[in-house]
């Protein structure tokens, strides 16, 4: 199987990064650009950025994996199935915005499918838990979507949390996880160069969606039949700073007098920018806290650590992350260059 997994990550990150060009310029014949400015003026990147880039991930990762693993695992084959058929909601939404209730429906009923499969979390042990993992995957989807909001900052978290996910499958012997999981990482390693501040071209829905999709049934498949602690530690941790992000605006929106709905430049990666760092440095820095986290999560599938102590570090470094960037808040007609998403005009 190492072969495997060795041909499926080359092949990933090779076919990711050649795909990016024809699909950007595509883009660019297709007019399906984000231009800078917006309706607020915060959108400063210099010229209309091509989206498309979801789409070579999307194949990069599907194609290897398929090829490699042909349908013989249910589990595997109904997680990429479904998580294309969210790729292709979230290009639609590229190309012309959907409603919220449209993206959640199509969301939900791709999440049951993976369910169907027999891919859930064991909590309760009732149906219970089959209504608990849909609702996970459809909020960890769509908090992968919202972290989709400067350059390198989603290509950086996902190979990051796509690679140590892949290390976890292979240290519990489910070396099958482990082929898509590191075509995905390797995916964004052959996406990144052309989305890294200054991005030529934009992960867009298509993309975001497709690897938190991807991302939230990878780490649900792996803490089946596992006791709560360890269930609570291998969903939280790999995902941790899509989890911490989506809260922060959450509560920050809310104790504003805000709505929670309403676009705006308050997410960890613009309070970063906010206290100094980079765009640059701001997408290293997320991506070196998934790490953390995503090595926390490994000394318990290792038996280093017990799970409880390991999501009580993760709360204390939530806690300290929050009062750092506390009041950083980043007006919208002032947002930081590399900031470069159409994510304020249309969602969270």
């Amino acid at each position: 199987m190492s072969g495997a997994i060795a041909f499926a990550s080359g092949a990933a990150c090779v076919l990711t990064a050649v795909a990016v060009v024809p699909l950007r310029r595509l883009a660019l014949r297709w007019d399906l650009v984000d231009r800078p400015g917006g309706s607020c003026g915060y959108k400063a990147h210099a010229r209309p950025t091509p989206y498309l880039g979801g789409i070579a991930i999307m194949l990069g990762t599907v194609a290897p994996t398929m090829l490699v693993l042909g349908f013989g695992d249910l589990q595997i084959t109904a997680i990429l199935m479904a998580a294309t058929a969210v790729s292709v909601l979230g290009l639609i939404d590229d190309i012309g915005a959907l409603p919220a209730a449209t993206r959640l429906a199509v969301e939900t009923v791709a999440a049951t499918g993976v369910v169907v499969s027999g891919v859930r979390v064991t909590v309760t042990g009732t149906w219970l838990d089959d209504l608990l993992t849909v609702a996970w995957i459809v909020v960890m989807t769509n908090s992968f979507n919202l972290l989709d909001n400067m350059d390198g900052a989603l290509g950086t978290v996902t190979a990051v949390t796509a690679g140590l996910l892949a290390a976890t499958a292979l240290l519990q012997g489910y070396a099958a996880l482990g082929v898509p999981l590191c075509a995905l990482a390797c995916a964004g390693l052959g996406f990144l160069p052309h989305n890294w501040a200054p991005a030529r071209v934009f992960m867009g829905d298509s993309g975001s969606l497709f690897v938190g999709f991807t991302l939230a049934c990878s780490a649900v498949l792996l803490v089946m039949g596992q006791p709560l602690a360890a269930t609570a530690a291998g969903l939280f941790l790999p995902v941790f700073v899509a989890t911490v992000d989506t809260c922060v605006v959450l509560v920050s929106r809310t104790l504003a007098g805000r709505s929670p709905l309403r676009g705006g430049t308050d997410h960890l990666s613009h309070r970063l920018r906010r206290i100094g760092l980079g765009t640059r440095a701001t997408a290293a820095t997320l991506g070196a806290i998934t790490a953390v986290t995503g090595a926390l999560h490994l000394a318990t599938v290792l038996g280093e650590v017990p799970p409880p102590a390991a999501l009580a570090v993760a709360v204390v470094i939530a806690a300290a992350l929050a009062g750092l960037l506390r009041g950083a808040h980043v007006p919208p007609a002032a947002q930081p260059a590399g900031i470069s998403r159409k994510v304020h005009e249309r969602r969270l």
